[in-house]
């Protein structure tokens, strides 16, 4: 079974969450895009981990877990987030962590170039995480990178990375007036933070095909949702890579592979990190008390998450793009304190009311139309459909009617355990 678990929305739907509880029936996770740009808070019998670069599957004893090659990878961070998961208890080893040595290196010159971007963007940024993401990935298109298989042999490349270096200066130093970079530095680096890797680089998709056909299950994990995507989303203010499921086999580097499943990962309600339109936003105190309720920070760099009632244009949309053949519905217990539910069931563009999700200018311009369910109190104790108030599942059957995708999961709390199997 091949299965891709991807975000429905603007990201921070929960697919680690849910990464960590169906990892048990899979053999093998793999993060095929993005980079530390965005994170997944999974908590579990081992505790509270925050993951960055890592696949939620390392969690799970007895996963191999895989950096694809279509991931960026910032050599720096890795060594921190596998240092605080193996203080928690958690193993990280080359029998359960390969890394692909086409896997493209973020260089602290990407992420310096990223904040100089945006500080000189000022008032119209894109809301940049800052880590170097956009850079990295024009570098690859460019051809004008290092990948982890170049680790193998460092020095090889010496005069590889300084030529990239001299190039990037015609920018840093040139462009922004920035103190120019040196080769030497970036060689330091390099040894210093990825040369613990070379016992973990090597050809996944060797691997994972060799996997596939001995009929292993591999669960493919995105990262952010269907409206970041870099052709898909809500563009400019997207990530760089690309979040849909199609994309998975080809991040992961199995692209002669087809998919079985698509599980749509979305909230109960709206959430969204970072700049753009966000249709469905609440403000003041509204705002403040699902955010409060719902914990919505950025687990990557702990900004607000701007929240909102749930959107059915948006996520309609955001179903078809991933082509989810199935639903986890996250988050409804969130929602246990409103006597009233929220939902944006359209837009209204130019006095127009507009059901299919616009974009460009449009979107820009478009003004929610809510509808109002009936509340359902707490739920967080429910384990089973019949548990559920009839009001709760009223709420569950209308958005699966709405988005035209069954919902098969409900998590009604963080833990492991605390969710619903539908059917």
């Amino acid at each position: 079974m091949l299965t891709a678990i991807v975000g429905v929305n603007w990201g921070d739907e929960g697919k680690g969450r849910m990464v960590d509880l169906l990892s048990e029936r899979y053999d093998v996770v793999v993060r095929y895009q993005g980079g530390n740009n965005a994170g997944h808070t999974v908590v579990n019998d081992k505790g509270k981990f925050v993951l960055n670069l890592m696949p939620s599957g390392i969690l799970r004893d007895g996963t191999v877990n895989v950096l694809g090659p279509g991931m960026v990878i910032d050599l720096e961070h890795l060594c921190g987030e596998v240092e605080r998961l193996r203080q928690g208890g958690v193993a990280v080893t080359p029998e359960n962590l390969k890394i692909s040595d086409k896997a493209t290196i973020c260089m602290p010159y990407h992420k310096l170039m990223d904040c100089l971007e945006e500080d000189r963007l000022a008032g119209k940024k894109f809301g940049s995480t800052r880590r170097g993401i956009a850079p990295v990935y024009a570098d690859k298109y460019m051809k004008k990178t290092l990948r982890m298989g170049d680790l193998l042999d460092l020095e090889g490349q010496r005069e590889h990375l300084a030529d990239i270096v001299e190039w990037k200066n015609l920018t840093v130093e040139r462009g922004y007036g920035h103190e120019a970079l040196r080769p030497e530095d970036m060689m330091s680096w390099l040894r210093e933070f990825g040369l613990p890797w070379k016992d973990f680089i090597c050809d996944t998709t060797l691997y994972l095909d060799g996997a596939i056909r001995q009929g292993k299950g591999v669960l493919f994990e995105a990262q952010l949702g269907a409206l970041r995507d870099i052709d898909f989303g809500i563009f400019p203010y997207t990530s760089s890579s690309s979040t849909i499921a199609a994309y998975a086999p080809v991040g992961a580097g199995v692209p002669g592979h087809r998919l079985d499943c698509s599980i749509g990962i979305m909230k109960a309600y709206s959430s969204c990190v970072g700049e753009g339109p966000f249709t469905c936003e609440f403000f003041g105190d509204e705002a403040h008390a699902l955010r409060e309720a719902g914990g919505e920070y950025g687990a990557a760099t702990g900004r607000p998450r701007r929240v909102g009632g749930f959107d059915v244009v948006a996520s309609r949309y955001g179903v078809m793009m991933q082509g989810a053949t199935e639903i986890a519905l996250t988050k409804l217990d969130v929602l246990g304190g409103m006597e009233k539910v929220p939902v944006c069931v359209a837009y209204e563009i130019d006095g127009e009311r507009v059901v299919d999700f616009p974009t460009g200018g449009r979107l820009a311009m478009a003004k929610p139309v809510y509808e109002y369910l009936p509340g359902f109190g707490d739920v967080s104790k429910c384990r089973k459909k019949a548990d559920l108030p009839k009001e709760a599942l009223d709420y569950i059957l209308y958005l699966e009617k709405a988005v035209g995708c069954p919902i098969k999961y409900v998590s009604v709390g963080a833990e492991r355990d605390a969710y619903i199997e539908m059917f």
